[in-house]
């Protein structure tokens, strides 16, 4: 392979994705960079302009133009960051999260066009391809931090939640199939039923593939909201995925009104308790129990939602 062949399937590649016209394809008003800014908002629980700059690799004075014109556009909204004064931090508007999400729609729709025209027998080979590149260009690259995004589920990952829960926690804890099948209700009841402005799934994505899941969820108590279903993938921990996956929780149910975040996990589940402890968790109950093949004590922790955040 040489460096004109892989200029020629650039040349290609972002003529079929419409990458240089991306407003005329999707009918936006905006271009595949400032697409790509509010798709990172979007799906980050906490983002400045540092982080932005870092993670796609933007020169701070393009990054700053596209910041100002979203701005003006009520789309997003800068204020200094708790953790550091001098960082920025840029949180979408409920206009932006709209913009975001028509932006996404049309995407998939554009994909779901571009697929639709190749037959059935050829798509499992497009998919390999695909993921031979990424593995072929990213191998020996240590994963960073900033290379892990946070987004909305997508077709098949609510199954990937089911089939990772059961095949991690029986791999780790020698759990049996009971456990497959309350997380199979979990995430069955959510597809079927959920109120969107009140419930939320949340996928970890690493170098296109799944690595971490969580849930919120409305509980029982009146403005209550639940955390469910945390998982970080072995090969994917210390990358602060379940860090980052928590505090999308807690900052979704603290800014659509819940007055308490509470869970329920097991004593077994030392490395998630610590989080949760760290995060600001109590723990309220315990009650020893036999569950999934084991002998187990569950936990009861909470989070008081109303004082200021962490």
């Amino acid at each position: 392979m040489t460096v004109q062949d892989v200029r020629a399937f650039n040349r290609f590649y972002t003529n079929v994705i419409g990458a240089l016209d991306y407003s005329r394809h999707l009918y936006a008003p905006y271009t595949l960079t400032e697409a790509r800014v509010l798709y990172e908002l979007a799906h980050s629980a906490r983002t400045d302009a540092a982080d932005l700059r870092t993670g796609l690799s933007l020169d701070s004075g393009y990054l700053s133009r596209i910041l100002a014109r979203f701005e003006r556009d009520g789309l997003v909204e800068r204020a200094p960051s708790a953790e550091d004064p001098r960082r920025r931090r840029i949180t979408l508007t409920a206009r932006g999260r709209e913009t975001a999400a028509l932006l996404g729609e049309r995407s998939d729709q554009a994909v779901a066009g571009l697929l639709a025209g190749v037959p059935a027998d050829e798509r499992e080979r497009l998919g390999e391809a695909m993921r031979t590149v990424r593995e072929v260009l990213s191998d020996g690259r240590t994963p960073r931090r900033e290379d892990v995004l946070l987004r909305e589920p997508e077709a098949g990952d609510l199954g990937w939640i089911v089939q990772r829960n059961a095949a991690l926690y029986a791999a780790e804890f020698g759990w049996n199939t009971d456990y497959e099948g309350l997380v199979a209700r979990i995430v069955a009841d959510f597809a079927e039923d959920h109120d969107p402005h009140l419930e939320r799934v949340w996928i970890a994505e690493l170098d296109g593939r799944p690595v971490g899941c969580v849930m919120c969820v409305r509980d029982e108590a009146p403005a209550t909201a639940r955390l469910r279903l945390l998982l970080v993938e072995p090969d994917a921990r210390g990358l602060g995925i379940g860090d980052r996956l928590v505090t999308a929780v807690i900052d979704f149910a603290r800014g659509v009104g819940y007055r308490d975040l509470v869970l329920w996990t097991n004593d077994v589940l030392t490395s998630a308790r610590r989080l949760y402890r760290r995060h600001g968790f109590v723990l309220v109950a315990e009650k020893p129990h036999r569950s999934f093949g084991k002998d187990l004590v569950g936990q009861d922790w909470r989070l008081d939602l109303t004082g200021a955040p962490g």
